[in-house]
């Protein structure tokens, strides 16, 4: 359970052991993960066999996410408006990222836009910040995410430039807003094929977030 600040709060990684099942813990853990957000508009992705029980705790659906496989490698072409995010002023980041999320997080991007093992490249438009993503390793292959851009065009460049930071043979994923058709194509259009999904739900008020620019999800687990 993770506070962004008093208004706004995610919930995620919420799992027992299988062997631990059925004895109440699960729902201990609710109960005190509700508790720690009391009072705040709440945002989760809940897996497909949750959904229901999650209405039931005042949860409402606000749009499916959908988790693309592929993987990485290729050679895009050089693209000199993509530049390593670390090189930019982290006010730049935040100003475009600010959008992206219902709360201001910048003490959340500056740390992970330079986790270890990963690459955050920015790709500017008239000296202006106009998209950004993050690839990062994962228990298994990398994973996309964000990947923010004002335009597909944009989000394109930056995905093409990102998947090849990795090698051929290793999976990589790329989480789309299903209402975005152009993300959905863009994963598409690479032969990515659909993994998983879920569905991102608050107990409040949908925030207004511009999700025709949004490509890629930071995180299921923690927004």
């Amino acid at each position: 359970m993770i506070k962004y600040d008093e208004s706004f709060g995610f919930l995620g990684f919420y799992i027992v052991k299988p062997e631990y099942r059925g004895k109440g813990y699960g729902i201990q853990i609710w109960n005190a993960g509700l508790k720690y957000l009391e009072g705040r508009n709440i945002g989760l992705d809940g897996v497909t066999a949750q959904q229901d029980n999650y209405k039931k705790s005042g949860f409402k659906l606000a749009y499916r996410n959908i988790r693309y496989e592929g993987f990485g490698g290729g050679n895009p072409p050089e693209n000199s408006e993509i530049v390593e995010l670390s090189t930019l002023p982290i006010k730049t980041i935040d100003l475009f990222d600010r959008p992206f999320f219902p709360e201001n997080r910048s003490r959340f991007i500056r740390s992970w836009i330079r986790q270890p093992e990963c690459h955050s490249l920015g790709i500017m438009q008239n000296g202006k910040l106009s998209g950004y993503g993050t690839i990062r390793t994962c228990h298994l292959g990398y994973k996309i995410g964000p990947l923010f851009a004002n335009s597909p065009e944009l989000a394109e460049s930056l995905f093409l430039v990102l998947k090849s930071k990795v090698h051929s043979t290793e999976p990589v994923f790329l989480d789309t807003p299903e209402v975005n058709q152009a993300a959905v194509a863009l994963a598409e259009k690479y032969k990515m094929k659909v993994s998983f999904e879920t569905a991102r739900m608050y107990t409040g008020d949908f925030p207004d977030m511009p999700l025709n620019r949004f490509f890629g999800v930071t995180s299921f687990e923690i927004g």
